[in-house]
């Protein structure tokens, strides 16, 4: 028997993303939370480029989301001076410079593990640098988030977190942990767990300007 795809399967799921994601960034502002809508990629570059300096400089956290957008050799390009742990070659100790300058830098990008409906913004690290970052370092923070970061409750944000992102992290830089072979979680007591440091933004940090660019796309783990 012939199965027939029907239509505008594209437009509905378009369609309820979008819904999901203004309802998102409503109680983002009920927070105080600079937040905004965004179609897809390319607007929310123009936006980015719009909205840093050209003489800023910046720092970059370890997300998959803002290497998927490739705005940074944009950046790069332009003149901004961008610090970035992701670049070859760095030593144990250039890493670790480079991540303090980080988070010293004027404007930080970077994404989210998960973020609820009603605005929570949820991150598990390894290191704790950018989730560090996150709360207080840079005076300016941006956090773009795909449509498929977004969980109703901070419980589902932590399961998430762990065993999606986290998963597909530990296999990204070759953690030798159970849920490299698995590809599940299991809350592991390994040497190499990548599952340290658990923040969760409720309300706009005070002294940070925190802004949330959400896309109607999936990006990053």
């Amino acid at each position: 028997m012939k199965i027939s795809r029907a239509k505008g399967f594209d437009t509905i799921r378009d369609w309820c993303n979008k819904s999901m994601l203004l309802h998102v960034v409503k109680s983002l502002q009920k927070r105080d939370f600079d937040a905004s809508y965004f179609p897809n990629i390319s607007t929310v570059n123009r936006n980015l480029l719009k909205k840093i300096p050209e003489s800023a400089t910046i720092g970059i956290g370890g997300s998959v989301t803002i290497r998927e957008l490739g705005i940074i050799t944009e950046l790069e390009k332009r003149g901004n001076k961008v610090f970035h742990h992701w670049k070859k070659g760095l030593t144990e100790k250039t890493d670790r410079e480079t991540r303090k300058q980080e988070n010293l830098a004027d404007y930080y990008l970077t994404s989210a593990n998960a973020i609820t409906r009603d605005g929570d913004i949820i991150n598990i690290d390894g290191i704790g640098n950018r989730v560090a970052a996150m709360i207080y370092g840079p005076k300016n923070v941006i956090i773009i988030a795909g449509c498929n970061k977004i969980v109703h409750t901070i419980e589902e944000g932590i399961r998430r977190s762990k065993d999606i992102a986290a998963v597909m992290n530990a296999k990204r830089v070759g953690a030798k942990t159970p849920c490299v072979s698995t590809g599940i979680c299991v809350d592991c007591n390994a040497p190499h767990r990548i599952c340290r440091v658990t923040s969760i933004i409720q309300y706009w940090p005070l002294q940070t300007n925190i802004s949330v660019m959400l896309v109607n796309q999936q990006l990053g783990f």
